[in-house]
């Protein structure tokens, strides 16, 4: 899988083939770095398989306090062929050249479900339940 950074301009490589799924993805990434700012490497990448982009990853800010949060999610048609898990196994690697003694984390639904099957297959372990001020109750899962 070939991993390509999402810009602060939105503007993606000419490679990639932007549909209006990504399209929106890329927007709101844009709108997520104009809060948080934008500090490579710390930032959300575009998974393309085969050539055609099949996920998207990121960090949802610069580490704080020793911990950096993940996200990832594959593109509609891509479930289940194990997209999910390579974005977040890359987003693991860039964390861990960043800084070893990172702890990386990642929050679910507070349910077994595909992303609590691939951060446990990624070595992930359940750290609680957390009150999450948007998602409501969330499950959040470390990697030290």
């Amino acid at each position: 899988m070939k991993f390509i950074e999402i810009p602060n301009s939105g503007e993606l490589a000419d490679e990639i083939i932007v549909d209006d799924f990504l399209r929106e993805v890329v927007e709101a990434t844009v709108n997520h770095y104009q809060r948080i700012g934008f500090a490579p490497p710390w930032v959300s990448y575009v998974g393309l398989e085969d050539g055609l982009p099949a996920g998207v990853c990121g960090f949802k800010s610069q580490p704080v306090s020793g911990r950096v949060e993940i996200a990832y999610g594959t593109m509609p048609g891509h479930e289940g062929k194990g997209i999910a898990t390579a974005l977040a196994s890359e987003l693991v690697r860039i964390a861990r050249e960043e800084d070893e003694s990172l702890t990386v984390f990642a929050q679910t639904l507070p349910e077994q479900n595909a992303s609590t099957s691939i951060l446990k297959k990624l070595a992930f372990t359940f750290a609680g339940v957390v009150d999450h001020p948007e998602d409501r109750t969330v499950w959040e899962w470390e990697l030290r």
